[in-house]
């Protein structure tokens, strides 16, 4: 009895046939979609980090307070640089952290948001510089695609800005 054997052009063929029928139906995924997991993945360390800033409404928690004042330095051209007007700074990020992930989650103005966070990120690292591959790599890579590709369709911003994705 005789085995035919498929010649290896044919599976190479049904292979490639195979992965083209695949990124076919991948590249089918509304952009919207991953879209709209950026700006949930990107909102939700930062609206964390947000809530810990605060004792109350418009009230600086000790600890933000402790942090901003005592702990954080800027690091730039090897110097430790202790921050400028350090409870406005901590204002300021504690407001940040909690408004810009709102803006993203309803996906309201949300280069400028992913924008905001992003320019935080840059400040984050320069002020804890060993975060840069778990943390703010990833924030900075979300961040950007957001302020290039904007929040999509299941979006706040298509309907008050029609024309806009």
């Amino acid at each position: 009895m005789k085995t035919e054997v498929a010649p290896s052009h044919g599976f190479a063929a049904a292979a490639a046939s195979l992965v083209t029928r695949a990124e076919g139906l991948l590249a089918s995924v509304p952009s919207s979609l991953p879209l709209l997991g950026l700006r949930f993945a990107l909102a939700i360390p930062f609206f964390k980090s947000g809530l810990t800033k605060w004792d109350g409404f418009l009230t600086l928690s000790s600890g933000a307070k402790y942090l901003f004042e005592q702990e954080f330095r800027l690091h730039i051209f090897g110097s430790a640089i202790a921050y400028p007007f350090p409870l406005t700074m901590a204002t300021a990020a504690g407001i940040a952290e909690l408004v810009l992930p709102i803006l993203l989650i309803l996906g309201l103005t949300t280069r400028f948001a992913a924008l905001g966070l992003l320019l935080m990120t840059a400040i984050i690292q320069l002020t804890i510089p060993d975060g840069w591959a778990n943390f703010h790599l990833p924030w900075a890579a979300m961040a950007l695609a957001l302020v290039v590709f904007g929040g999509g369709k299941i979006a706040v911003d298509p309907f008050v800005m029609p024309g806009r994705k």
